[in-house]
């Protein structure tokens, strides 16, 4: 691998990297125009520490659509895909937002 190959390779993993930061505070999430979804995210794919507090960083959820942990969405759309605005007991039910109609 070249020099400018191995360049590029680093640079596009660093932008890839500074995408999957994530919002450390709900000021953060409504000054962005994001907010917090509860009961939406995949094992591993919530935005950042839940509300049990059992863990501080993103990705680090172990089931799926868990109530207490979160991932930052656009605002106002949370409702819309099934999840909720404030933490709760249990396991979410998004909306397949997949199929049409």
């Amino acid at each position: 691998m070249n020099t400018t190959m191995t360049v590029a390779a680093a640079l596009a993993g660093a932008l890839s990297m500074a995408a999957l930061i994530p919002l450390h505070s709900a000021a953060a999430a409504e000054a962005s125009g994001l907010e917090k979804c509860y009961g939406v995210s995949k094992a591993g794919q919530n935005s950042c520490a839940n509300a049990a507090g059992t863990h501080s960083c993103a990705g680090q959820s172990s089931k799926d659509y868990d109530g207490g942990e979160w991932r930052a969405v656009k605002a106002g759309v949370c409702k819309e895909i099934g999840g909720k605005t404030e933490a709760f007991n249990g396991i979410g039910t998004p909306k397949d937002m997949t199929k049409k109609g």
